[in-house]
This record gives structure tokens, sequence and C-alpha cells, in this order.
């Protein structure tokens, strides 16, 4: 793996804050592409030099970078900081945990995933494989044949709905849309979980699953636009009756009501 040479990128560190300015140096170059995922950052005593810094401003700042997941520490002979090429997991996972630490209230968020939805059918639609309209279409169909098993696994239902919202987002082919609807899947569901518990809402649910996968698969976006919205006024009408029923309206923090 290529090895990085500081003389060609950055710049004696500003005093005050030396650690601060090596990190942002290096993040800088990273982000630039001047240094590519699988590169190796030079050594730690080059790179005091370099910076005209102690080893210890050097190593705060590689810590810094490696908690925001750009770098990997690596230990032994051919051990050293290398550029970390950040997955889409790592990016909704952050996003995911940032969500879940600040409130939203329900009908913010079922406002977000309805246009968010909306706007991913249409791409989907206009983008995707046939092989994937197919698998989106088979998996609607399994979680509804599941949904009517005398022996209901809830857990599994959730998982089967998670996995069908990622795959719909990987079919927008735009990362973007990809890594928000991950975040979303892994923060919270936007109440999608009661919509399961409830018997009726359940049925109507999964069928509306086929429905919206279908259109989809058959390349119809007004058709599938309005199988989203539908979706929308199930869980709308499902919040408002729990909401009654415990007499008041919380808001969002995780995927359970447990949470």
């Amino acid at each position: 793996m290529a090895t990085i040479h500081t003389h060609a990128l950055f710049m004696p560190a500003k005093s005050g804050r030396s650690s601060e300015d090596v990190a942002l140096q290096i993040e800088a170059a990273i982000l630039a592409g001047k240094i590519l995922p699988g590169e190796s950052l030079p050594s730690e005593r080059e790179m005091q030099h370099q910076f005209q810094v102690s080893r210890g401003a050097v190593r705060e700042a590689l810590r810094a970078l490696k908690e925001k997941g750009m770098l990997e520490i690596r230990k032994g002979a051919k051990g050293g900081a290398f550029v970390k090429e950040v997955e889409v997991s790592n990016v909704s996972a952050s996003l995911a945990l940032f969500l879940k630490q600040h409130p939203i209230a329900p009908e913010q968020l079922i406002e977000f995933r309805e246009n968010l939805d909306r706007t991913v059918t249409m791409l989907a639609i206009a983008r995707s494989s046939k092989g994937d309209r197919e698998k989106l279409l088979d998996g609607a169909h399994k979680l509804q044949a599941a949904a009517e098993e005398p022996d209901l696994d809830m857990e599994m239902l959730g998982e089967m709905d998670r996995e069908l919202n990622l795959l719909l987002g990987r079919m927008s082919h735009n990362p973007i849309f990809e890594w928000v609807m991950g975040a979303l899947q892994q923060g919270f569901s936007s109440h999608d979980y009661a919509l399961y518990e409830d018997p009726d809402f359940r049925r109507q649910t999964v069928d509306n699953w086929v429905e919206t996968a279908r259109q989809i698969a058959a390349g119809e976006p007004l058709l599938a636009l309005s199988s989203i919205s539908n979706h929308y006024v199930l869980l709308r009408r499902c919040v408002e009756r729990r909401a009654g029923d415990t007499g008041a309206t919380e808001t969002v923090r995780g995927t359970s009501p447990d949470q």
C-alpha cells in the first residue's frame, strides 16, 4: 500500500491548537482525494517533523480522525494510520445515532418518511433493474404470507419490512437516499411497528406493500404514489388511535414502543 509524503500536502501546524490543525489538514487532504482509501499516512515521527508539533499532538489528531471513522490505526510491523473507505452502513449508523438522540414528533417523522418514500419510489421506477423490481415484489408477497401465519413472529415481520425499505432505497441508485433510508431503518421506523401489532392494520399494511411493489414493478408511477399515500393514511390513523388509547402523543425515540 502506498504511503503519502507529507511535504506535498501539509504545512507546519498553527500554534495554540496544533492537534486540531493537524487533524484539519489531514481531513482536508482526504476529502480532496489527495489521500485515497487504503493509503497510509507517514509515520508519527515524519508527521511530527513536517507539522513541527509534538508526537502527542500528532497522536491526538490521529485519534480524533479515527473516532470520526476516517482512519484505521493498525499495529505491528506493517501498521500505521490508514485512510478508511467510508461505507454506507457506517454513514447510516452515524445518522441513526444522531436521530435517536433528538426527539421527533410523530407527525414530523411521518411527513418526512412519506415525502422520502414518494421520491425514492419515483427514482426506483425510473432507474431500477427488472430483477430488483421482481425481488421487491417477491419480498412483499413473502411479507404478506408471513403476516397470515397462525404463529406470528413480530420480530421477523419487522425485519422483512425493514429489508423491503432498504431494497427500495438501493433501487433509487442515489447513495444519499440509500444512506438516509438506512439511518431511518436503524434509528426508528416511523411507528411502523404499530401497524403490525394491530391485526386489522397489519392486513391492510401488507396488502398495501404488495400493491406498491406491484405498481413499481409495472412501472406505474401514479398508481405507486397512490399506494404510498394509502400507507401513510393507515399509519396516521394507527398513530392517532394509539395516542387516543394512551391519552398523549409521544415523541419518537428508537424502533419500538420500549425505546
